[in-house]
């Protein structure tokens, strides 16, 4: 437990310089679907002043993408009693705002929520959703016996020719969703068409949330956006013989998304640099082997700039997105597990070939390296998570 003396040193110094920011991720590390693991409140307080205040500048970053950012930051002032602002708040979309080379093609958007309304906000104009598509071609919809249509449809509605595909998190309707986007994608963005034989180029796909699982209120972890893209994979190759391309797959343990964290984390410190970024998560996959990812990348960036290269920063993807002048510059992130989410201490560490399974499905093109995998630390508790980083922090007055 901490002293009121070693605390109030740490709280004397975070005002005045405030070195470190966290990111948290959410789901397995605060919550537990809806409930509140206990640990957290306690972890929060320790990181507030007496007005309620955080004293280090606080992101929370989290895979989730089927709500707007105001509507988490509400939701998470509700459930842990603290004023959390959208700004402090990074979906797995949210990212989507800087790729403005997409903001005036057609996109087709999949996922649940107000997804045209997420689409909108982030920038895009011209949006097509699922149910529109499958409502002017309900021929394509055949999977649900009871949809299909007992008379010739007739729709005066026309829809523009889709040029990118923008994948938000998991449907509702997973085999409709899969039809039509395999509808959109073999007829090149037409898909009241047949199939394209001679297709010389993919259609663009960004996809939001690699997670294979997460933890929710069940015993054991659910099925993630991740689960879903590996189906569109496996469809998408069983019918072309092709593998399917991302032109850029967003959400931890992509780097722009730890890039635009960061960006948010210096905005709460009036710009001024951090020296350590602490990423707490509770899934290796994602949080600890996107945390490790950057903090190798923020190495290389100083290196650079010790050389005077420049570097440009990329996400999961092939979509170059920010240049060297707009990024962050901390010296270094360090990625911290707790074991109260998707992590289970009892069960051994993934092999090398089961790494590639279960990541592979959204980033063929890297290389994937097992010691990303390695955190920093592990901890039991959120809460074990925020003492640790105040002791790092003391040490450093």
């Amino acid at each position: 437990m901490w002293s009121r003396g070693l605390l109030q040193q740490v709280v004397r110094h975070a005002s005045n310089i405030r070195q470190a920011g966290v990111l948290f991720d959410v789901d397995g590390v605060l919550l537990r679907g809806g409930s509140v693991i206990p640990a957290a409140p306690r972890a929060l307080r320790k990181l507030v002043d007496r007005n309620n205040k955080f004293l280090f500048p606080v992101v929370f970053v989290t895979n989730a993408g089927s709500c707007l950012r105001h509507h988490k930051a509400q939701q998470l002032s509700h459930l842990l009693g603290l004023q959390i602002t959208p700004e402090q708040v990074v979906l797995s979309h949210s990212p989507l705002q800087m790729m403005k080379s997409f903001h005036n093609k057609c996109v087709l958007v999949s996922g649940q929520g107000p997804v045209t309304q997420i689409a909108h906000i982030l920038g895009f104009q011209k949006i097509v959703t699922i149910e529109q598509l499958s409502e002017q071609h309900p021929l394509l919809d055949m999977v649900d016996h009871s949809r299909r249509p007992t008379s010739t449809p007739c729709s005066s509605q026309i829809l523009p020719q889709i040029q990118a595909i923008i994948l938000l998190g998991e449907p509702v309707r997973w085999e409709t969703n899969l039809q039509l986007l395999i509808d959109v994608l073999l007829s090149n963005g037409r898909p009241g068409c047949v199939y394209g034989t001679q297709m010389l180029a993919q259609m663009p796909v960004l996809a939001c949330n690699m997670d294979l699982l997460w933890m929710a209120d069940a015993p054991s972890p659910r099925f993630g956006h991740g689960i879903f893209l590996l189906c569109l994979e496996s469809v998408y190759k069983k019918l072309t013989g092709r593998d399917l391309e991302y032109a850029a797959v967003l959400g931890k343990p992509s780097l722009l998304t730890y890039q635009y964290a960061e960006q948010l984390l210096r905005q709460q410190n009036q710009n001024h640099k951090l020296s350590t970024i602490y990423a707490v998560g509770d899934n290796l996959m994602t949080d600890i082997y996107g945390a490790n990812l950057y903090n190798r990348y923020l190495a290389k960036h100083h290196s650079k700039m010790m050389s005077g290269t420049k570097l440009v920063a990329q996400g999961t993807g092939t979509q170059t997105v920010m240049a060297e002048e707009e990024l962050a510059f901390a010296a270094q992130c360090r990625s911290i597990l707790v074991c109260t989410g998707v992590y289970n201490p009892d069960s051994p560490l993934p092999g090398d070939q089961n790494v590639s399974d279960m990541m592979l499905h959204g980033c063929k093109h890297l290389k994937l390296e097992p010691d990303l995998l390695e955190p920093s630390h592990v901890v039991e508790d959120v809460e074990a998570a925020v003492d640790l980083m105040l002791q790092q922090e003391s040490s450093n007055t």
